[in-house]
């Protein structure tokens, strides 16, 4: 049995397409969909014991019209908030926001040191290979819950992957 180079070439491309859907859909870079909105490479920052607060990021992903991210809630945290990072002359200072814009046909990426989700009165710390759920409250498309792994950072393996 001989196969052609045109079919060659077509059964590498479909294992190749089909074995990055499936690690690209595991919990180590889950995806979710809201209408138009993608969220993608949610996570977020390991807690050491009696440590309150935490890091959330992800990029969110728009093929539609503008929108706002403007809430977010989990059960592992008491309060959850919108934040941004700026610099403050020498100084980087963090502050909430009431919202975060995902613009039309755009993205956002939530990431240290820029807009973010923080975790606030953590009730228990937060272990490198859980995944928390997260609830994201959108002005326009609505809510989605979503489940964010949780990263070990001293590892080094907390940038965006895109």
């Amino acid at each position: 049995m001989s196969i052609n180079f045109l079919q060659a070439v077509t059964a590498s491309a479909l294992i190749a397409f089909s074995g990055y859907s499936l690690a690209h859909n595991d919990m180590k870079n889950p995806e979710y969909r809201l209408g138009q909105l993608k969220i993608e490479y949610p996570y977020a920052r390991a807690t050491a014991p009696g440590q309150k607060a935490a890091g959330g990021f992800m990029k969110i992903e728009n093929k539609g019209a503008a929108d706002q991210l403007i809430a977010a809630s989990s059960p592992v945290a008491g309060e959850m908030q919108l934040h941004t990072m700026a610099m403050d002359g020498n100084v980087m200072k963090m502050r909430e926001v009431k919202a975060i814009d995902v613009p039309a046909n755009g993205s956002v990426d939530l990431k240290p040191g820029g807009l973010h989700l923080m975790f606030m009165d953590i009730k228990t710390p937060l272990k490198a290979g859980e995944a928390v759920p997260v609830k994201l409250k959108f002005q326009k498309a609505g809510e989605v819950e979503i489940k964010v792994p949780v990263r070990d950072m001293s590892s080094g393996s907390g940038h965006l992957k895109h």
